[in-house]
């Protein structure tokens, strides 16, 4: 940054004078037209943070430099604010004309003074929310400006200003996203908004988080006017009759099938008006003999018109997907150079730990995609797709498939049990499907590769920054017995989480041994009602099949129901739980990195570099430092040379690496692990970083929801804006 020098004639006065005026006079024309002084437009800069992801593009980028590589470690706190709640966080808020907006534990929305972190409003819908919600959206139109957000299956619109529901909107300020879904009765629906929507022009575009059982709504993109809430347009991701795509699933599979959703959130390409959108599996995950096809759209990144609606193109990465393979984060947007030329891209990430770049406008590859070949299923009615697509010219971010020699040498003792423990596991790789009673290994895991926090792009390079776990996780099928008896009703709902013996996996799928010991029937009824963490909600459920579980749980007696309601819909096969493979101490029995973060130029497809990313406190201390962990949540980088992410499950690190060179700068240690994606922004010519810190990942700690904002010191040199250059 410039030194300030004096300005001794009388010219370059009026020079910065006129300029000054300029300025000053195009900043209150933006906001006479309340609009951000930075807006949301790709190309122009900004100091706020004012969309999901940064902006809708995605790209979790930002050209402030006022901490860079030279002064970042006299980063420190500035302000921070206590929800004075529990339950974790993994909200990445939006900064817009010095207001940070963000969400609380249980979904309570609030807005600060960003540049002190006072309380300015807060709002209590009255719904306990306790599902994920990781972002919110904004609106502005002149003097109407509006905060766009999720509380569990609601969509709020509220008053930018003062928090309160805008009542024109929907009905009463809000929209019910189960509804218009082709299901009936709404209320038996089970949908929650757990990232935000996308903003363009007066629409507000939304997908959802569906269950990954049947029964389940299907997981329609849709469009709501954002002044009144009315239904635009709906994309039908699981395709009616005359529908691009309806040949590849059975007949009228529309009407009974479920998911192939967009959970994970979206990107914009503002000027060409197309939104992308990835999608996940369909419902039931494991086994699809009711859905026997390709099932489009499910697994897929599909771009879509963001006026009407209407497909542009499409990429399906998973085919008639029985792995749990969604496309886990929302797309990147980003120019690269490529064969001599500019292209406008799109980058995608998976839990595979694959990259695919596409022509954004044409959806062309611009790496090379080969079909491979893949056995069958030797399931009973399943039919596995023949060939699976995977990218030749990216190298995969994490390892592909768990050997012998990959297993853990942590202690001599945990190589031998896990050598013991593998030998009984199927392990071939990518695509293999499950048998019925051996266990196959999945690796990378069902939570990645690559996860909802999304990667980093730089808009200056064109390196892409991808933070991925490495853990590995084994399932299998079992027979399902169909029966409407309590413990038959478990296997169908909910043994797919937390397993046939109900030990879970902690602490995604918490153990439900001893479950009465904490909770109240009454509580139980309405986590499963509703639904808790990564758990979705079971309205479908009657309230004696929800008491029934209960009395399941609490006794494990399994008796016949009395009542006549019908068993939830099952299939012949169900999957036997989520199983995470680690080692009888609780740590992970494959050898590290459990989680690395990863620099890939996308102009040419080479690593720049990969290190691992977290620690176990614990191993640390005795030496055994730099393994890696689980991580949730993504990084952002910024024009200042500098990547920032927090993320690790287990250490409560925020960390600061060398953006180009992966060495690690500063750090800070938060009181619960941040596992979301942080922001930056600028006001009154200061640049703060923040994050919200909620933990919930760790077993042994407790969680919170604490937001931070880091600065510099005030009295630093350093501290004029980048953004605000000498004349």
């Amino acid at each position: 940054m410039k030194e300030k020098r004096i300005v001794k004639t009388l010219a370059i006065c009026a020079s910065v004078l006129v300029l000054s005026l300029i300025v000053t006079t195009a900043g209150l024309i933006a906001r006479a037209a309340n609009t951000p002084a930075q807006s949301n437009e790709p190309g122009q800069e900004r100091q706020d943070w004012p969309a999901y992801g940064g902006a809708p593009e995605n790209n979790h980028y930002s050209k402030l430099a006022q901490i860079n590589r030279s002064n970042v470690k006299r980063l420190a706190v500035a302000w921070s604010f206590d929800t004075q709640e529990e339950g974790g966080l993994q909200t990445s808020p939006i900064i817009v004309e010095g207001v940070l907006y963000g969400i609380t534990p249980t979904q309570k929305v609030f807005a600060l003074d960003a540049a002190t972190g006072k309380l300015l409003w807060k709002f209590d819908s009255g719904i306990r929310g306790t599902q994920p919600d990781r972002g919110l959206a904004y609106w502005a139109n002149r003097k109407d400006k509006r905060i766009v957000v999720g509380v569990m299956n609601f969509v709020y619109a509220l008053d930018a200003a003062t928090g309160k529901p805008i009542s024109s909107f929907g009905n009463g300020g809000r929209i019910d996203l189960r509804e218009n879904l082709g299901r009936e009765p709404a209320g038996s629906q089970s949908i929650d908004l757990t990232s935000p929507g996308i903003v363009y022009k007066d629409l507000i575009i939304f997908g959802g988080r569906n269950p990954e059982t049947l029964p389940a709504p299907p997981g329609d993109i849709r469009a709501y006017d954002v002044r009144t809430g009315k239904l635009r347009w709906s994309f039908h991701t699981i395709p009616h009759p005359g529908e691009f795509g309806y040949d590849t699933w059975p007949k009228d599979a529309w009407k009974t099938s479920g998911a192939a959703n967009n959970w994970a959130g979206m990107a914009l390409d503002s000027r060409r008006g197309i939104v992308y959108v990835p999608t996940g599996s369909a419902a039931f995950d494991f086994y699809g003999a009711d859905r026997i096809g390709d099932d489009l759209f499910a697994n897929c990144l599909i771009a879509l018109n963001a006026r009407t609606g209407k497909r542009i193109w499409h990429f399906q990465g998973v085919r008639h997907d029985i792995w749990d393979r969604d496309f886990p984060s929302p797309p990147a947007l980003l120019t690269v150079k490529h064969e001599g030329k500019q292209i406008d891209a799109v980058a995608q990430t998976t839990k595979q730990g694959f990259v695919y770049l596409f022509d954004r406008a044409k959806g062309k590859p611009l790496f090379p995609i080969e079909s491979r070949k893949y056995p069958p299923s030797t399931v009973p009615g399943e039919v596995a797709a023949s060939e699976q697509p995977l990218p030749t010219r990216l190298a995969p971010f994490a390892r592909q498939r768990l050997t012998e020699e990959l297993l853990t040498m942590r202690t001599p003792e945990a190589h031998q049990w896990a050598v013991e423990k593998f030998n009984q596991f199927r392990s071939e790789g990518q695509f293999f499907p499950f048998s019925v009673g051996k266990d196959t290994v999945i690796f990378p895991g069902f939570d990645g590769g690559a996860e909802w926090g999304g990667p980093a792009v730089d808009a200056e390079t064109g390196i892409i920054y991808i933070n991925s776990n490495e853990m590995a996780w084994t399932g299998a099928l079992a027979p399902n017995t169909g029966e409407n008896s309590p413990r038959a009703i478990y296997m169908s709902q909910c043994s797919i989480c937390h397993g046939e013996t109900m030990t879970g996996s902690p602490p995604a799928m918490p153990s439900l041994i001893g479950v009465g010991e904490r909770l109240t029937p009454a509580q139980m009824a309405t986590t499963i009602k509703n639904g808790k963490g990564r758990m979705p909600g079971f309205p479908n459920l009657t309230e004696d099949q929800s008491y029934a579980v209960i009395s399941f749980l609490l006794s494990g007696e399994s008796k016949e129901l009395a009542s006549s309601a019908p068993p939830p819909a099952s299939m012949p096969y169900r999957f036997t739980g989520y199983h995470k493979f680690l080692d009888p101490e609780g740590y992970p029995a494959v050898a590290p990195p459990w989680g690395t973060l990863n620099a890939i130029n996308l102009n040419t497809g080479e690593y720049i570099w990969k290190i691992p990313l977290g620690e176990y406190p614990e191993l640390a201390s005795k030496g055994q430092k730099n393994t890696g962990t689980e991580n949730y949540g993504g990084p952002i980088v910024t024009a200042g040379g500098l990547l920032f992410i927090g993320a690790t499950n287990f250490d409560k690190k925020f960390r600061a690496f060398d953006k180009s060179t992966g060495e690690l700068l500063w750090e800070a240690t938060l009181p619960f692990s941040g596992n979301a994606t942080p922001a930056t922004y600028e006001v009154n010519g200061r640049q703060f970083v923040v994050i919200a810190a909620g933990g919930g990942k760790d077993p042994k700690s407790p969680s919170g929801g604490v937001y931070l904002a880091f600065a510099l010191p005030q009295e630093s040199p350093n501290t004029t804006s980048s953004s605000r250059l000498e004349h």
